[in-house]
């Protein structure tokens, strides 16, 4: 099992939960996300989904550019968006359009 590259978000919290980002390195990104089953776009389509479905802001930002590394669009990301209005509700839907925004003029 391959083990992830640190970063910024894991590093601020390593010292309070380091057996936890050890995992998250391990299991998530070094095995999860490397199984064949799925593509990398696609994992990072059904994380940034799900992560706006629940409203978890702090983590979006981080899953919308690695969406974008992974070969998602921007206006992939904004129908994701509009289409989970109506099944995770418009305060969902609002609030991650505002990150989205964010994210892309860090891209400009």
């Amino acid at each position: 099992m391959a083990k992830a590259p640190a970063s910024a978000s894991r590093d601020k919290v390593r010292d309070v939960v380091p057996k936890l980002i050890d995992m998250t390195e391990k299991v998530v990104y070094g095995d999860v996300w490397e199984r064949e089953g799925l593509s990398k776009r696609d994992r990072s389509l059904i994380t940034v989904a799900a992560l706006v479905a629940m409203g978890r802001e702090r983590q979006m930002p981080g899953h919308m550019q690695r969406a974008l590394d992974n070969g998602v669009t921007r206006e992939e990301l904004s129908e994701l968006i509009t289409h989970l209005a109506l099944y995770s509700g418009w305060p969902t839907a609002m609030t991650a359009a505002q990150i989205a925004k964010e994210v892309f003029e860090q891209q400009d």
